[in-house]
């Protein structure tokens, strides 16, 4: 039986150290597949950017982007592959494009998650045009900055209604930095939001397909400490909770790959930011955390390019909204019902039936690849971009050290 490969594409912008690890973990893994009387192999290549024809084929099945949440051009060559070409693409771009943070606010709070209280501001300032004067000449209303801070209480954040890597976030105390912080937001559209304060625990929870990692985060900590290398530090239950959270926004979005943070107060936990679909995969921050994420974008992209997992091209709400909408249940009840429907989409039980047959030495061969030569030289390409040179060694050596910590806490495969 002749092989036939599967191609991965990385669609890339300033990635340097994951897509060296994921490229030689495949590499090394050998795949040797039959699936639907197919005998198969898996390759990987970096995606070009280059003019295409509307028509041209695409050789990917699966294609994993980290690039068109801002550069038009692959974003719309990936829409191009996945209309015409049936690609798979982690994430799909409509839902990138479409689900921005404040769409997933209100749709989360329709399922009944405790999203912070939340209002919407028009900008300060505008860009000119011919219709902008009769417009709000006619429909915008003079309102009290002061008013909706007193309405919504101090502390709050104010932050673009569409995210941007803490792009324009502000802290607000008081009303005099409220007025302020709003004069120089210019033609930002804001939101402000209560802010949960105090909390005792904050947790990023990153998800991959069905796969998740609870991640206890500092932000106010250097970018290098705020990934804390801890396992274990959430009883089970509230593991649980965060993992069904992140399961249940990411198959409502239809993103597979996104991170969801929530903060805990008084016992309950509240989702504040949940629509980080280009999660930060670097070194330098993930550090110890850095060898599951790579583990899983591997099992996840080599499941949907050996089986061809269709696209789904729109999102689907209504079996959420009709779980949702019943008045007599509770919302843990009804989460249950939303994780139970993430499975489906996720196809949980084929994925894990695909792992245990096909990619039971993926183990083994990461925890040798994390403890080579190439794995640190792939830390230092990061480092050497991100940090002054006489700090690249030390670095270096930090990052690298946190990944064999990973090594020695799970010991080798068997």
């Amino acid at each position: 039986m002749d092989h036939t490969t599967r191609w991965i594409g990385l669609s890339l912008g300033a990635d340097i150290c994951w897509p060296i690890c994921f490229e030689e973990i495949l590499r090394r893994l050998d795949l040797d597949i039959v699936h639907a009387g197919e005998r198969l192999t898996v390759d990987v290549e970096r995606v070009t950017i280059e003019p295409f024809a509307l028509d041209k084929p695409v050789k990917y099945d699966v294609v994993i982007d980290r690039l068109t949440h801002w550069y038009h051009t692959s974003r719309e060559w990936i829409k191009k592959a996945v209309v015409l070409n049936d690609v798979y693409v982690f994430n799909n771009p409509w839902a990138i494009q479409a689900m921005e943070k404040h769409t997933s606010y209100c749709a989360m709070m329709r399922l009944g998650m405790p999203v912070p209280d939340t209002w919407m501001l028009p900008p300060k300032a505008y860009v000119a045009t011919d219709d902008l004067k009769p417009t709000l000449q006619r429909y915008a209303r003079l309102f009290d900055l002061g008013q909706i801070g007193q309405q919504l209480g101090y502390p709050m954040f104010m932050k673009p209604y569409d995210g941007g890597a803490w792009r324009g976030v502000s802290k607000i105390a008081d009303e005099r930095t409220l007025r302020d912080k709003y004069e120089e937001s210019g033609t930002l559209v804001m939101h402000l939001q209560k802010a949960v304060d105090p909390f005792d625990s904050f947790v990023r929870c990153i998800g991959l397909g069905p796969q998740t990692l609870l991640v206890d985060y500092d932000p106010a900590a250097p970018l290098h400490d705020r990934y804390r290398p801890k396992t274990g530090f959430l009883p089970a239950d509230q593991q649980q909770h965060l993992r069904d959270i992140t399961l249940t926004i990411n198959a409502f979005f239809g993103w597979d790959f996104n991170s969801c943070e929530s903060l805990r107060q008084a016992g309950r936990w509240y989702p504040i930011d949940f629509a980080n679909a280009c999660p930060d995969s670097q070194v330098t921050s993930l550090h110890y955390h850095f060898p599951w994420l790579i583990k899983a974008n591997l099992r996840w992209a080599i499941f949907n390019a050996v089986v061809r997992r269709g696209v789904r091209h729109m999102p689907d709400w209504q079996p959420f909204f009709e779980v949702a909408d019943d008045p007599d249940r509770t919302f843990e009840d009804k989460l249950a019902d939303y994780v139970a429907l993430a499975h489906q989409r996720f196809e949980t039980e084929r994925f894990e039936a695909f792992c245990a047959e096909h990619l039971g030495h993926l183990d083994e061969v990461a925890y040798d690849f994390f403890g080579t030569e190439r794995c640190r030289d792939a830390v230092r390409q990061k480092v050497e971009v991100l940090f002054p040179a006489h700090e690249t060694a030390d670095f270096t050596e930090l990052f690298y050290g946190r990944i064999q910590s990973w090594r020695a806490a799970e010991g080798r495969p068997r």
